[in-house]
């Protein structure tokens, strides 16, 4: 307070100016260093909710199956024709589970991308059972998911600020998803696509008939039209031979 001066109104001015702008330069700074902080919040955000977004996605892959067979078949189409011979394409088809059918292959294409992701994004502890998972698939034993996914349920819970499951409640073992088969929906759209052209064929031969129907009203007509003319020409007494 001693370095203000209020002994005339030129002091007190010059003094209420400084004043004044001490403090905008002192607000602007705050301005500027709260937009930093709010960025690099919402930055980290961004980040979280990416992370999550994807161990969840990998959490519903690797542990969606509480039934069935919960491991994963390492096995590629060309190891199984390998180990049946040169014969193996004239085999009988293989049971929609059964080692390098289509569904076990795109699960295990699936739970190789999950397990992708877990290595990028996981915590310490993930990252070392994908890791193993990975390995196991790479030496070409089936591989179990349910300590990842018990790992990926329990981060995630903290993550969103959930209770932790509780120590009485008993889960099975889980496994992969296990993929819906695609020939059904292929079938499925195969026949309504001939319902639906049945359809149009019906409407086709419908309008046809119309266009015939309405072709003969119209032949009806200029037939009538004709035949009265006609009559008027031979009862006019003023009309003249043609």
């Amino acid at each position: 307070m001693r370095g203000l001066d209020f002994s005339s109104w030129q002091t007190l001015l010059s003094t209420l100016a400084g004043l004044v702008l001490i403090t905008l330069v002192g607000v602007g700074i705050r301005l500027l260093v709260m937009q930093r902080i709010q960025e690099r919040r919402q930055r980290e955000n961004r980040q979280i909710n990416e992370r999550l977004r994807t161990l969840i996605a990998a959490y519903k892959t690797l542990g969606g199956s509480f039934t069935g067979d919960l491991a994963v078949d390492p096995t590629h189409l060309r190891e199984l024709r390998g180990r049946m011979g040169a014969g193996a394409e004239g085999v009988d088809p293989k049971p929609a589970d059964s080692p390098g059918s289509d569904r076990s292959r795109r699960m295990r294409d699936a739970v190789e991308a999950a397990l992708s992701d877990i290595l990028l994004l996981g915590t310490e502890a993930q990252v070392r059972l994908a890791a193993q998972a990975a390995r196991e698939l790479v030496a070409g034993r089936p591989v179990h998911t349910h300590d990842l996914v018990v790992s990926l349920r329990d981060f995630i819970r903290m993550a969103l600020d959930l209770d932790p499951v509780p120590a009485d409640v008993v889960l099975p073992p889980q496994g992969p998803t296990r993929p819906a088969q695609a020939g059904g929906a292929g079938r499925g759209r195969g026949d309504r696509g001939e319902s639906g052209g049945g359809g149009k064929g019906d409407a086709g031969g419908s309008g046809a008939g119309g266009g015939m129907g309405v072709g003969g009203m119209g032949g009806v007509g200029v037939g009538a039209g004709i035949g009265l003319g006609g009559l008027r020409g031979d009862d006019d007494p003023d009309a003249q031979p043609r």
